[in-house]
């Protein structure tokens, strides 16, 4: 082959391998854009790669064996009709029998006596009702008629003066800023039902409800600084406010280096068990807001560990951490793949799929951190340590092409190994920052049906409320009761909020009701 002709076939296979990425590349933003537009239905590893998954493996069912028979195992949790002890916040109404007491004959035998048992049969009603309602108290009123004075009827003890209860203000914000209902829903809905409750109404609610509730996000801000795991990551937001702001800058063709961008971003905390989660939206990116609350750290206490995607943003900012990447991340990248690289993004999955089923038993056993990490040494390292060869021999021996989609996968997990393998060196260190990213999806929620926030102010009251809510949550408390004592008792919060959070805020209740009944 004469050199002019070698070189025009080389010029066409190196064309035809651009081509095969560039298409491979476009489907698979068509796939993201798809799962984006109408959702992932799932990214399990038995769905993606066949029925080669092993039992017990996050994606199988369990529902069928290999050949199709019936499966006997039981179904998965979350099936089936909801059992009576659920419905806690239910009133329980004892029924007593109308013709049997303790001791009387059987009316079935002659010779038998009966006695109670010990759990009753339980009867379920749900009834629907407006999310707020309201009670019109008619006081009567007397007048005189000589000199023209009117008498009113005392309203009844309790009543108080404000019109909107803690309760009310507490269940807009909850189906505002926990639900994702707008405003306006709420007040086609009440309106529907016949006590009407407009959306400006709502809106001074949750405004004014700002003060009492700052000291408790405070105190937990507080917290999250003296975490010993932090998750962080952040989404856009739209501010009306700063969008008219950056449009005003544009049409007098300013020149500035200020960030254009909005986000809100998630910071989720361990500390002692317990998780917090706070929301911050505004320019700041993700780091540069866990840089805020890290500034009120100890200085005695040791960097804590961060957890975040590889994302530049989340690691902005002045603070000392421990940095961990999110396995889950880099395992999508090879999923986006999966149809032009079966063979390789199976061994991809089924590696990582045994590396959480050994944090699952992990979980299962309770284990310290100390333990779980011996664990992962014992049966991830070997795994992990497999899978990093496999990825080098891969790149160095140019079996994939660097530029395809499987490549460019390879190439981001090997360039972030190290912290997508702090799980085998540090104690207590996660696997992936789905924590976060679960705890974003109340901002994401509130994005899609809201749309916007119409200045910061308004942006700053859906932040605390969607971290006291998230946060009571995350900690197994019911949001709804915690936020109404935020109000009821804002005084006592102001002077010790550290009494207020929402696992300890029940007991705080407790010792002041035995301190206001009398002794006896």
């Amino acid at each position: 082959m004469s050199p002019d002709d070698h070189a025009k076939l080389k010029a066409a296979l190196d064309t035809l391998a651009f081509l095969t990425a560039e298409l491979q590349t476009k489907q698979t933003s068509l796939d993201r854009l798809r799962r984006l537009l109408f959702g992932a239905t799932t990214e399990k590893t038995r769905a993606l790669v066949g029925l080669g998954a092993a039992p017990g493996a996050p994606g199988f069912s369990g529902r069928a064996s290999v050949e199709g028979g019936p499966a006997a195992a039981a179904p998965p949790p979350g099936h089936g009709r909801t059992g009576a002890a659920a419905y806690t916040g239910a009133e329980t109404v004892k029924v007593p029998h109308p013709a049997l007491r303790r001791g009387d004959h059987c009316p079935g035998c002659p010779k038998g006596k009966i006695y109670p048992l010990a759990e009753p049969a339980t009867l379920v009603r749900i009834t629907g009702m407006a999310p707020l309602g309201a009670t019109v108290y008619a006081c009567d009123r007397w007048r005189c008629n000589l000199c023209g004075e009117v008498f009113t009827a005392p309203a009844p003890e309790g009543v108080g003066e404000a019109k909107y209860d803690a309760t009310a203000t507490t269940m807009v914000g909850l189906l505002k800023y926990g639900c994702g209902l707008p405003f306006h829903r709420i007040e086609m809905l009440q309106r529907a039902m016949r006590i009407p409750l407009p959306a400006a109404t709502q809106w001074e609610l949750v405004r004014d409800a700002l003060p009492p509730l700052v000291p408790a996000w405070d105190e937990l801000l507080r917290h999250a600084a003296q975490g010993e795991v932090v998750y962080n990551d952040d989404t856009t937001m739209k501010v009306l406010a700063l969008t008219a702001e950056q449009r005003r800058a544009a049409a007098a063709d300013e020149e500035t280096d200020a960030r254009t961008g909005v986000f809100t971003s998630g910071i989720v905390a361990t500390r002692a068990g317990h998780r917090i989660a706070l929301f911050f939206t505004g320019r700041p990116h993700a780091g540069e807001n866990l840089a805020a609350v890290l500034a009120q750290r100890a200085a005695d206490l040791a960097p804590p560990i961060q957890m975040c995607d590889a994302l530049a943003t989340n690691t902005a900012g002045a603070f000392d951490t421990l940095l961990a990447s999110c396995l889950a991340h880099a395992r999508r990248r090879f999923v986006d793949v999966v149809d032009h690289f079966p063979t390789e993004v199976q061994h991809v999955l089924e590696t990582l799929r045994d590396v959480y089923r050994t944090d699952a038993l992990a979980r299962e056993r309770a284990v310290s951190a100390a333990d779980r990490l011996d664990l992962h040494q014992t049966a991830s390292g070997p795994l992990m340590a497999g899978l990093e060869a496999w990825l080098r021999q891969q790149r160095d021996d140019h079996l994939v092409e660097p530029n395809s989609g499987l490549g460019a996968a390879i190439a981001y997990m090997l360039k972030h190994w190290a912290t997508l393998t702090l799980f085998l060196r540090v104690p207590g260190a996660p696997l992936d920052n789905n924590l976060c990213e679960r705890a974003l999806k109340k901002v994401i929620l509130h994005r899609k049906n809201a749309l916007f926030y119409k200045s910061l102010a308004g942006a700053r009251v859906g932040d605390v409320f969607m971290s006291l809510i998230h946060t009571a949550e995350l900690n197994g408390i019911a949001p709804f009761a915690y936020l109404v004592a935020l109000q009821r008792h804002h005084q006592d919060v102001a002077l010790d909020p550290s009494e207020w959070l929402p696992w300890n805020y029940e007991a705080t209740l407790t010792e002041l009701r035995a301190r206001a009944s009398p002794a006896r």
